[in-house]
């Protein structure tokens, strides 16, 4: 193939795509849009305290691992990844997680009780953030309640003390007591939400393959109350 040819190859393949995106671009939809709900006020507000929390906790479960951030004392945000235990109740809002209290969040804690905690499953797109403070728990019946022996491998067999077992001193229990939850619950997969929006999108619709969902502190302590009733 001669320079010249490939030159005037490259120059054709240009002018192609040059004449297609113009064409996208000046495309305009000759309808008005289907529906004027936005993303602003996609959050659905009829739905019962208890299908939000058992739908929260298919977030929770498909997220698995979510992101606990902290406030060090000169206002620093520091974040790490922790997986929680559970959900183990149909009407827990609370995150329990088994920490090592020998890491610096413990400091940050003592600091500023205030946590949130933020999940996000890849898979569907939906998301949850907790917000609330933190409380830990040294009983060790709550501990031996929640542990796993999977856990063993975070902590170490350091000495006849520090076994990396449920009697191990550095094993304690972080539990996030939520003021407010806010969740995305996608009703499509990643991959065909990417479709759809770019089919809406040309179609000059908006696309909201979800829906936004809010968990008040009253309707925490409604749910939660029924709960502890029916234990």
């Amino acid at each position: 193939m001669t320079f010249a040819y490939q030159a005037l190859l490259k120059c054709n393949l240009r002018r192609h795509w040059e004449q297609r995106i113009g064409a996208f671009a000046l495309y305009k939809p000759t309808h008005a849009p289907s529906s004027t709900r936005t993303p602003a006020n996609a959050e659905n507000t009829n739905v019962s305290p208890s299908q939000k929390i058992k739908d929260l906790h298919e977030v929770i479960r498909g997220a698995e691992t979510g992101m606990l951030t902290t406030r060090a004392s000169d206002g620093c945000l520091h974040a790490r990844a922790m997986t929680p235990v559970g959900p183990y109740s149909e009407s827990q809002v609370n995150l329990t997680f088994i920490a090592n209290n020998a890491s610096p969040k413990f400091q940050e804690l003592q600091n500023d009780a205030h946590v949130n905690v933020s999940f996000f499953d890849k898979s569907s797109t939906s998301w949850a953030s907790f917000s609330g403070f933190a409380k830990v728990i040294e009983d060790r019946s709550v501990i031996k309640k929640h542990w796993n022996t999977r856990i063993s491998g975070y902590f170490g067999d350091v000495d006849e003390t520090h076994k990396g077992d449920e009697n191990d001193p550095r094993v304690v229990v972080i539990e996030v007591v939520p003021n407010e939850v806010r969740y995305w619950l996608s009703k499509s997969g990643g991959i065909s939400r990417g479709v759809q929006e770019v089919v809406k999108g040309v179609r000059g619709e908006v696309s909201i393959p979800g829906e936004l969902r809010t968990i008040t502190a009253e309707e925490i302590q409604l749910v939660q109350g029924l709960g502890t009733t029916q234990k």
